[in-house]
């Protein structure tokens, strides 16, 4: 075949294998310029397809569906398609260009010698042992090849699904910001118009709360104690050694016959393993707790925090070498440097740039701003801020109480307002007019009073008012709802509070604007706005120790770029910090085992109520084995009353339903 390259300097973009050549000889002639091509055209009439099924009628005979639109489709597609395929090369000729490199050096630099025909074992034996001939690397190369091609394909179907549901949708909301499995991290999500340009730009608030048990690497405060770290670090081993020892148990059980633990069993046997690792006696220095640190040990580094006074610091203490195997370990940092890292590096991939960022590495908080100026006024329409910080329990307290503090404030604030206007509605009214109904009930007072006297009822002014006539009456709250504060009902009581009173200074002045309007308008306006953003952060009673990622966008309602870019940011960040929601009950798997049959255990004896050990589920043969117990114990014991109940034929399944 005279038309196959020679040499590997052969460059052609037609010929089979050759440099920069786009077919390949295990193709086997195959046009892949027409595969590629028929692809791309069956994919843009999919979408085609599409839009013409979901979008109205009038919008189609406006969209010149078999012109302009078909071809800007076709090319989006042919781009992305191209950017991806450019990409997965580019990955894949530099890993194997790196392996490819290091195994030819590695083959220059080993010394060839011959070996006499051996068994395989041993020559490898005499080679260096099995340990040497593993895949590792090599899976690992894969691994990381696939990883760069998946990322790949990830970001660019997720830019195409985005963009395709905006444009059949021609809308946006909380479902595209999270997907699937971290829906459930949202606390708040809220879609408004701005303030400056209502019709053209949208106001985007997302708060994500990521629990601490949920985090795939665990994030301390940078105050944590030395004692606290490693303390943290012996329960996370101790809590693993149970984990196996559990599995180990389940083995055991399986080769017996018997049916596996179930969830609540599982969570039994570990508490009764607990003790077999630690106890509570803290005197005792041959105290299970000091199995894996030394009681003395220990006591070196109580109180012991990030830093040491450099007065008292001597690089030879015991207590200056164990801060030291900590902190080269890392384990203060690590977990907030890791989520810093995954979300900065996904900013720059997403090509969502920042000129804007304040890592307060102490505080456990990071200030992310895509420009530095912060007067919405002199910022674009396009434009997002983010604040990542980690909250622990005793910050949680803190901010509670700072809430519910602003809460009251507010609550005096408004009532105060609400009764200025009332007293200047009041004064400014004339003593020979009824303008509502207050001065109609005071002009029939005498009447009324009257009339219920001769029914014996009581006057209304005697009658104690629960009823404001703004909100209906809350019902009194429980402890759990004392304790988790949501103040949705004193929100929306304040917020119509003051639309009354807005309402009420009209229909005082009128068309008027005298001075005295003019102070109740901008105090009014001033605790309405004020009131709003108050409503628009995240009450700490709703949040939970953990990772706080605030975010704050503003999109333009037509392009909606900052929209889509910050969807992917955010789908892939908690995707690579956080394990996600884990249901034990759904996660556990279930083999069903044929001894569970009761015609299994083939007899030509009569069939027997009692089962056989082997089809006893771990809680039956717990039961079962007390049952003897207790009867041998009565067999010893003379005298003695069996006052239970007979068992019915049915009572076996019942305990192996339950």
């Amino acid at each position: 075949m005279p038309d196959l390259p020679k040499s590997p300097n052969v460059f052609h973009p037609r010929k089979p294998s050759a440099v920069g050549s786009r077919n390949s000889l295990a193709q086997e002639g195959r046009a892949q310029k027409e595969e590629y091509q028929q692809l791309i055209a069956e994919a843009t009439e999919n979408v085609l397809e599409d839009i013409s099924v979901r979008l109205p009628k009038e919008v189609l005979e406006q969209l010149d569906i078999m012109g302009g639109l078909k071809e800007k489709l076709y090319n989006y597609i042919n781009q992305n398609y191209q950017n991806m395929f450019n990409r997965y090369v580019t990955t894949t000729e530099d890993e194997m260009v790196k392996k490819i490199r290091n195994f030819v050096d590695k083959e220059e630099n080993k010394i060839l010698s011959r070996y006499t025909p051996k068994e395989i074992s041993e020559m490898l034996d005499q080679i260096g042992g099995a340990d040497k001939f593993n895949t590792g690397e090599v899976e690992k190369s894969m691994i990381n090849m696939y990883g760069h091609l998946q990322g790949h394909i990830q970001r660019g179907m997720n830019d195409l699904e985005n963009d395709t549901n905006s444009l059949l949708r021609q809308k946006m909301d909380v479902g595209a910001f999270i997907r699937g499995e971290n829906a459930y991290s949202i606390v708040k999500c809220a879609f408004k118009d701005d303030v400056g340009k209502p019709k053209t730009v949208t106001n985007v608030k997302l708060s994500v709360n990521i629990l601490d048990s949920e985090l795939i690497s665990p994030i301390f405060q940078y105050q944590s104690t030395v004692e606290y770290l490693i303390k943290d670090q012996i329960s996370r081993t101790i809590t693993n050694l149970i984990d196996h020892e559990i599995e180990r148990f389940q083995d055991e059980l399986v080769d017996e016959g018997k049916e596996e633990l179930t969830d609540s069993e599982i969570i039994f046997e570990k508490m009764k393993r607990v003790p077999n690792y630690t106890d509570d006696d803290t005197e005792d220095e041959n105290s299970m707790r000091y199995r894996f640190l030394a009681k003395n040990l220990i006591e070196k580094i109580e109180g012991l925090r990030a830093e040491i006074d450099p007065k008292e610091f001597d690089p030879l203490n015991i207590r200056e070498n164990l801060k030291k195997i900590i902190d080269m370990e890392n384990i203060r940092n690590r977990g907030f440097n890791t989520a810093i890292n995954s979300l900065t590096s996904i900013l720059d991939t997403s090509k969502m740039g920042y000129q804007y960022i304040e890592n307060l590495k102490n505080a456990r908080e990071l200030i992310i701003r895509e420009y530095e100026d912060v007067n919405p006024k002199d910022l674009p329409d396009e434009r997002y801020q983010i604040r990542l910080k980690y909250y622990d329990p005793e910050q949680l307290l803190k901010e509670q109480e700072a809430y519910d503090k602003q809460m009251d404030a507010f609550r005096v604030e408004i009532m105060h307002m609400y009764d200025v206007v009332d007293a200047v509605y009041q004064s400014g009214k004339s003593s020979f007019k009824v303008e509502d109904f207050d001065d109609l009930a005071r002009k029939v007072r005498g009447r009324v009073k009257r009339v219920r006297e001769e029914r014996n009822e009581p006057l209304y002014e005697e009658i104690t008012k629960t009823w404001n006539e703004i909100m209906r009456i809350q019902a009194e709250e429980t402890d759990v709802e004392k304790l988790n504060r949501t103040y949705l009902y004193q929100k929306e009581l304040y917020k119509k509070m003051l639309i009354r009173t807005q309402e009420k200074i009209a229909k005082i002045f009128g068309f008027q604007n005298p001075r005295v309007r003019v102070l109740l308008d901008e105090r009014t306006e001033f605790l309405s706005r004020e009131f709003e953003n108050f409503d628009y952060l995240i009450n700490p009673y709703h949040i939970q120790a953990g990772l706080i990622l605030d975010v704050d966008i503003a999109s333009i309602k037509r392009k909606k770029f900052t929209l889509n870019g910050m969807a992917n940011v955010l789908n892939e960040f908690l995707h690579g910090i956080s394990k996600g929601f884990q249901d034990a009950a759904f996660a556990s798997f279930k083999r069903r085992r044929s001894t569970m049959r009761t015609d299994i255990d083939q007899s030509f004896s009569a069939a027997e109520n009692t089962p056989s050990k082997a089809g006893m589920s771990y809680t039956e043969s717990m039961l079962h084995g007390e049952a003897e117990s207790q009867k041998a114990s009565d067999a010893t014991v003379k005298g003695k009353a069996n006052v239970t109940p007979a068992k019915k034929s049915g009572g076996s399944s019942r305990l192996q339903e339950l």
